[in-house]
């Protein structure tokens, strides 16, 4: 048992004591893929959505220096056929990459230091074995003298391209080292019975390629059919819910949010066993990550980066190509770009059916808010602030502040900034409330009563706040708003509704290139 050669159990073990969710029907997906042309694997996901457990579990299941029947058999894999078959049964290579780094008297020699200490571990365990130069070549000889395969499992395989962003020869040499233990399709196939790779990056791209074009990727973008791994399910929040202080409908108010495959949804592990473990939500998992790393891609000049961040913190999901996303940190050349990085690390999700971002939840949206409060755009944080005192003021019912404010929004920089018509203000509107994306869903065009209400919002569950309904004037009155509301009886399908609804009139005078404002609260009849 080493370090890195067949490492043993100890980190599933540690695992194990604790809560645990069952992951292990993993393993039987890689059982199938051993020894096949599928056996390359690369699996991208968010710090702390749990990568490094599958990959310490992985390492506990095929590791033959170990006996790990009793950290499985009471799990998922402990019932499928395969299980004994290939239960501590293989030689491991496990690397860490953030290990490596952190070790390395200088970065650079990053990849010299893997390759040296795991070819030192490997001649402990084959000591026959002629010494070679390179870890590719020690494996392929090891293979040639004693029959051997290893399964290669590495952890962060990207942090070197997360790290040093920069240094291109030395993420050459780690490719170069990558390439030759998986690229050579006749030696890998003979010395590499299977690979399994985590990190928050897909494969590096050179052009339209992947570095490393044999693998198997599992991303953010593309998870199927691994998307029940990527993070917890909601059966399974459900279930970690049972007797908790914390109900689910609160955990899945503030972390639902990521829909991968055709409908499973995912939280973060670390976010869900946090607000557990500490009887209270909260950022969790964005306190690990910090407002630093999302800041810096929100200071981005790209075209329509502003307008776009906008929109989704008021619940907008914006349309983006993915496809020119190089893979990397830095080849950053437009919105959609950054977007598709930010889903990679977690601050978006993204609907492969429409093609779109969005802010997955209550948790990061209040990360993008402190981001964008700090941020060099300070036409952002002008919106931000307006929208807090437009939400205020309508609370108060104080139409003047509120048209002062809708003003303020309309004057800052990222609404449209020419009227032409109600669509255009409709469209300062959803700039203007962006603060209710917390406590209220939006609704545009609801069906009620005799004809379509303009805006409405409508509170949450457990939510105190009233129903809100928005109609909107062009160079007529505020008044007469408030009068279409009650004509067409827009109210009706709230009519059963316990809490209070307002009604708010807001009109643009052409002429005048003022906003007012009328709200009323409705009484509801007995």
């Amino acid at each position: 048992m080493g370090n890195y050669v067949n490492p043993g159990n100890a980190g599933f073990l540690a695992v194990r004591k604790e809560v645990y969710v069952d992951k292990t029907e993993l393993i039987r997906f890689i059982n199938r893929t051993l020894g096949t042309k599928s056996k390359l694997s690369c699996v991208s996901r968010p710090r702390r959505f749990g990568k490094s457990y599958a990959a310490q579990m992985l390492c506990a299941y095929y590791d033959k220096s170990c006996n790990s029947e009793s950290l499985f058999a009471d799990l998922k894999i402990g019932k499928d056929v395969s299980f004994k078959e290939h239960l501590n049964q293989h030689d491991v290579i496990y690397l860490d990459i953030t290990w490596f780094i952190s070790t390395a008297d200088h970065i650079q020699n990053t990849v010299r230091n893997i390759q040296e200490k795991v070819i030192e571990e490997l001649r402990e365990l084959y000591p026959d074995v002629r010494r070679e130069r390179t870890l590719p070549e020690t494996i392929a000889r090891i293979h040639e003298t004693s029959g051997s395969r290893f399964i290669v499992i590495i952890d962060e395989w990207d942090a070197l391209f997360r790290e040093a962003k920069m240094n291109h020869d030395l993420q050459e040499q780690y490719i170069q080292l990558l390439r030759g233990l998986f690229k050579s399709s006749g030696q890998t196939d003979k010395m590499i019975e299977a690979a399994y790779m985590t990190g928050i990056l897909p494969i590096k791209k050179y052009g339209t390629q992947s570095a490393m074009t044999d693998f198997k990727e599992y991303t953010m973008l593309q998870p199927e059919p691994l998307e029940a791994f990527a993070g917890f399910t909601e059966d399974e929040v459900y279930y970690l819910c049972q007797g908790s202080k914390l109900n689910f409908s609160e955990i899945q108010e503030w972390y639902d949010g990521y829909i991968l495959g055709e409908s499973t949804h995912i939280y973060s592990p670390k976010s869900v066993m946090d607000a557990l473990t500490r009887k209270r939500i909260g950022n969790y998992w964005t306190q690990s990550e910090t407002y630093e790393s999302l800041k810096v891609y929100i200071d981005l000049d790209e075209d329509g980066l502003k307008e776009a961040i906008v929109q989704m913190l008021g619940g907008a999901h914006i349309k983006i190509d993915v496809g020119t996303f190089q893979n990397d940190m830095t080849t950053i050349k437009r919105k959609d770009d950054v977007f598709t990085l930010l889903v990679h690390l977690g601050y978006l999700a993204y609907n492969a059916d429409t093609r779109t971002v969005s802010i997955p939840n209550k948790e990061v949206r209040q990360e993008f808010v402190r981001a964008v409060m700090v941020s060099r755009h300070k036409e952002l944080v002008k919106l931000i602030e307006a929208s807090d005192h437009l939400l205020e003021q309508t609370l108060n019912m104080n139409g003047e502040a509120v048209a002062s404010a809708i003003e303020a929004v309309h004057s800052a920089g990222t609404a449209p900034i020419f009227y032409n018509n109600e669509q255009a203000l409709r469209s300062v509107i959803r700039f203007a409330y962006i603060s209710c994306v917390d406590e209220f869903v939006k609704v545009e065009e609801l069906l009620s009563g005799i004809g379509y209400a303009d805006v409405v919002y409508i509170p949450k569950k457990a939510s105190a706040m009233p129903v809100l309904f928005i109609e909107l004037k062009w160079n007529k009155t505020e008044d007469g708003a408030i009068n279409q509301i009650k004509k067409n009886d827009y109210p009706q399908v709230f009519q059963k509704y316990g809490g209070n609804i307002l009604l708010i009139g807001i009109n643009y005078d052409e002429k005048s290139k003022k906003h007012t404002c009328r709200i009323e609260e409705l009484r509801q009849k007995e």
